[in-house]
């Protein structure tokens, strides 16, 4: 079984796409894993498969590259905008359902290979910093961490240590590590399902600026820089309540393909 795809990246954390809606594809762990292995496969941090949606635009499937299907993510989710604009599905804004809800996007800018895309997030109900760290949910599970310099961490080896802690729940946490710098904010991420650190996490992001946001009473919008680009993210508070989260950043145009099942 031949399948086409398309890859994209956002801000270098990458994906492999696939229109699903006339044709379903196998969603074995073990065959999505094949496919995002970088030595055996096309090479991915994650597949996403576009289908039909009632209602709205497109429904948004999104699988670890570990095979396991998981909850939103938002460089994922910038990511089908443009792939869904490309398709014909959409032209500037896009209504689509995925795992944790409904959300809904924009294309700001356009060419050929790039798409500046604000994505919707959902609302987020925060906690308290407990000393340098604090636990949220921005439709995936993050441990955003404070630290200093930031580029000497190992961000494998200390984010593996917290990524099963029992105190984040049977699932475990992604884990961020940030830093303040030149009014800017950093930030490396240790994602689960790739079990390694990826150039830039979109929910994590938003995790980091609403952690941020609270730790050192910020307002939107915030800039932050991950490995693979910058990205923005702005919202509205009300106390410990966010929402009209907004992530805002690039959606490349990789390449094409085919590939045998």
């Amino acid at each position: 079984m031949k399948i086409a795809f398309e890859k994209y990246h956002g801000t270098g954390n990458d994906f492999i796409l696939v229109d699903i809606r006339n044709h379903a594809i196998p969603t074995g762990a073990d065959i999505i894993a094949e496919l995002c292995d970088r030595s055996f496969g096309i090479g991915a941090d994650g597949l996403i498969m576009l289908d039909v949606s009632e209602g709205h635009d497109f429904d948004m499937r999104y699988f670890n590259a570990d095979g396991r299907e998981s909850t939103l993510c938002g460089n994922g989710g910038r990511c089908i905008t443009a792939f869904a604009r490309k398709l014909g599905i959409i032209e500037t804004e896009a209504s689509f359902s995925a795992k944790d809800g409904i959300h809904h996007s924009k294309i700001l800018q356009a060419n050929d290979h790039e798409c500046l895309v604000s994505l919707s997030m959902a609302d987020v109900v925060t906690a308290n910093w407990t000393g340098n760290s604090i636990f949220l949910d921005t439709g995936s599970p993050h441990l955003v961490q404070l630290c200093s310099e930031l580029q000497k961490i190992d961000v494998y080896s200390e984010g593996k240590k917290l990524r099963n802690d029992p105190r984040y729940g049977p699932a475990g946490t992604n884990v961020n590590f940030i830093e303040s710098l030149d009014g800017k904010l950093n930030i490396r991420t240790y994602e689960r399902g790739v079990e390694d650190e990826t150039l830039s996490c979109g929910t994590g992001v938003t995790a980091a600026a609403i952690g941020w946001a609270i730790r050192d009473g910020l307002a939107s919008p915030i800039q932050l820089h991950t490995r693979g680009g910058n990205l923005k993210v702005s919202f509205n508070r009300e106390g410990k309540i966010f929402t009209d989260i907004q992530l805002e950043g690039p959606a490349s145009y990789v390449f094409s393909g085919q590939i045998e099942l």
